[in-house]
């Protein structure tokens, strides 16, 4: 067996793995995940780049605070793991949605006050469809 043949079958295994335990692949998975991703890098250059960071007293990066961030998310993504599982068990399909929703809502103001401490300003569109996710 070849390199990408490997890489490519534990790629599925990991993927079957990961749509077993949190249902369905979804575009509000997908976008929770984006949006965890964006938020840490955003608070990574806030920390690093601008020293305008509200996580440490200097405002630099701490890898204390770096990990914190970590297990917050991991911690998210544990809450959306339960929420599946209880749409499993009751045979619906919104509790996983709802949670999701409410931690994108979260993942998108933590990324529009990163732009703010970055000095970026920030689009009405965005502001307005971040109200009306956390209407839903």
């Amino acid at each position: 067996m070849n390199l990408k043949g490997t890489i490519c079958g534990i790629a599925g295994i990991l993927g079957s793995i990961a749509v077993c335990l949190f249902g369905e692949w979804n575009a509000a998975m997908a976008a929770l995940l984006i949006f965890m991703g964006v938020d840490y890098v955003t608070g990574l250059v806030v920390a690093g780049v601008f020293h305008n960071s509200p996580k440490s007293e200097s405002g630099k990066l701490q890898s204390g605070a770096g990990w914190k961030g970590l297990c917050k998310k991991g911690m998210t993504l544990v809450i959306v793991l339960v929420a599946a599982r209880l749409d499993m068990l009751m045979g619906t399909a919104f509790v996983r949605d709802g949670v999701i929703i409410g931690y994108l809502v979260s993942e998108a103001l933590s990324i529009i006050e990163n732009a703010g401490l970055m000095g970026v300003p920030v689009p009405e569109a965005v502001k307005k469809a971040i109200e009306v996710l956390q209407k839903r």
